[in-house]
């Protein structure tokens, strides 16, 4: 594959600025509108029916909506006939037989009712803290492993490049207020391990340049590293989002805001792997005697 010659780092500053409006956006959208957290998080009712023909979704909502339930979520459960109803009104013990009857004096086939259940709010405030904690740790071993395999100054860009793309991907769900449920937050760290794969690709690059370029600067070694890799990163990366997008456009609801959080990730993971890892690693001064060790100097016998 030809290697090409583009000026990444030439445009560094640009791209620093540009990453800190998106970030310090995305922390603007946190802060003010928050996350709108699923009834994975915020507890609810879950009710599942079957059909004896296949429904239309939207059908199901709309009615739903008439008839004066708020957020509620449907989706195919298992089989086009089964329907799982998520509703965030509480919980009682005719709420299913409420659904149903709703469902079947307005539909045009016969309903049963499979199941009435509570998810609790304490159980969605466990979900979210573990949840949580799964991420932090997730990045923590990140920057072990790093700083094992690689040096201390790859750890650090690597964990700020991991993170800069998560606030992104959690901003957007914040600004265009789509729902956050476990499977996005499944996504997320999906995300984390498909960004890091792709920055490990550049910082090994970088690391085999500064052994073989003895006499490039810093500056040129890391632009030729990115150029060098820039092939493998963007087929990936494109082969991985034509993947999506079929999910997206026709894997129904239930993975909906799944594939939304992996689109937007694996866009803003992309571009942090061309750009702030290494923008970060020419920020902190890296240069070849961070990663190859000095010659040590060969005693000479003393004459007698």
């Amino acid at each position: 594959m030809k290697v090409t010659n583009i000026p990444f780092m030439a445009m560094r500053k640009v791209v620093a600025a540009f990453s800190l409006v998106l970030i310090l956006v995305s922390i603007g959208a946190l802060a003010t509108k928050g996350l709108q957290f699923g009834l994975d998080f915020t507890g609810g009712t879950l009710v599942e029916v079957a059909y004896e023909e296949a429904p239309k979704l939207d059908d199901i909502r709309e009615l739903l909506g008439q008839s004066g339930y708020d957020d509620v979520v449907v989706q195919s459960f298992g089989s086009p006939t089964d329907i799982v109803v998520r509703l965030a009104n509480a919980y009682t013990p005719t709420l299913g037989d409420e659904v149903l009857s709703t469902l079947q004096n307005h539909g045009e086939t016969s309903v049963s009712l499979q199941r009435s259940e509570f998810v609790g709010a304490q159980v969605g405030e466990e979900l979210r803290e573990q949840g949580g904690l799964g991420m932090l740790l997730a990045l923590l071993i990140v920057m072990v492993y790093v700083a094992v395999r690689f040096q201390f100054k790859f750890s650090v860009a690597s964990v700020i490049a991991l993170t800069h793309d998560v606030i992104i991907t959690l901003g957007f769900f914040s600004l265009f207020e789509v729902e956050f449920d476990l499977t996005v937050l499944a996504a997320l760290l999906a995300v984390v391990g498909y960004s890091l794969n792709d920055t490990i690709v550049v910082c090994d690059r970088i690391r085999e340049n500064f052994r073989i370029m003895r006499d490039t600067t810093p500056y040129d070694l890391v632009n030729e590293s990115i150029n060098q890799t820039l092939g493998r990163t963007l087929i990936t990366s494109l082969t991985t989002l034509f993947v999506l997008v079929v999910l997206f456009v026709a894997g129904g609801e239930a993975i909906h805001n799944f594939s939304m959080a992996l689109l937007v990730g694996i866009v803003i993971g992309t571009y942090s792997s061309i750009f702030v890892a290494a923008n970060l690693l020419l920020a902190m001064d890296v240069k070849r005697e961070d990663l190859v060790p000095a010659p040590k100097e060969e005693l000479e016998d003393e004459l007698p």
